[in-house]
């Protein structure tokens, strides 16, 4: 099929331009006057001239370098092996200790999580009206109160009803129970399979890292452990 000459693209009406943009694997899309100047752009377009060229002259072939021999690593010395080792141990994560639950109370541990779950904040009455107040609790005592005479559009008050079951009471998340530490002779009379050590706020940095050296060579959990500074 011949291509059309300028003068009958500039007759041609949309679809016979559209029919010749295709033809031509042109773009399609577009006014009566795009399609016009894209396809009359592509016919005055002369076709490229194929490059056919010989190689004047034959490049000289590389010469193959000859890989070299891989020399022999020397051994490495056994105590850098030994301080590899170490750092890799140092390096890996330490698991903490859990605790040997009996299975009564690792169940109540899971509800006691659900129930907190659902229990709602209580807040100070009309917290959100005067600043000062704060959002801490306070039972009110005003005899007039709507929450203190439990009416039913106001905000629930504390009752037995939001309490855990009684098996999970007083122990910490992980499932420990903690104990206070103030010195060393106090770790002596902890259970590191259902007893956790809680180091004192008064304790200083020198005899805290003693009682955590102590407690981690027992295999007694630290809950407020700190890192060496």
């Amino acid at each position: 099929m011949t291509r059309p000459t300028p003068a009958e693209v500039r007759k041609m009406r949309k679809a016979e331009l559209v029919a010749w943009c295709k033809e031509l694997g042109l773009d399609v899309e577009g006014t009566v006057d795009t399609l016009r100047t894209r396809l009359l752009e592509n016919i005055e377009k002369p076709p490229a001239e194929e490059a056919e060229g010989a190689p004047s002259a034959a490049e000289p072939a590389k010469a193959e370098e000859e890989p070299e021999e891989p020399q022999p690593e020397e051994a490495e010395p056994e105590a850098e092996e030994e301080e590899e080792a170490g750092r890799k141990t140092e390096g890996a994560h330490a698991p903490k200790a859990k605790p040997k639950l009996d299975p009564k109370v690792a169940q109540a541990l899971k509800l006691r999580r659900v129930i907190a779950s659902r229990r709602p904040a209580f807040r100070h009455q009309e917290w959100f009206r005067y600043q000062r107040l704060g959002e801490k609790w306070r039972n009110p005592k005003g005899m007039h109160s709507k929450i203190h005479r439990h009416f039913g559009y106001r905000p629930n008050v504390p009752s037995i009803g939001y309490r855990g079951p009684k098996a999970a009471r007083g122990l910490h998340p992980s499932g420990f129970r903690e104990v206070l530490v103030h010195n060393l002779r106090e770790l002596e009379g902890i259970d590191p399979k259902v007893q956790a050590a809680r180091i004192a706020g008064t304790v200083g940095t020198r005899k805290r890292l003693e009682i955590q050296a102590a407690a981690a060579e027992k295999g007694i959990r630290v809950l407020n452990r700190r890192e060496e500074e």
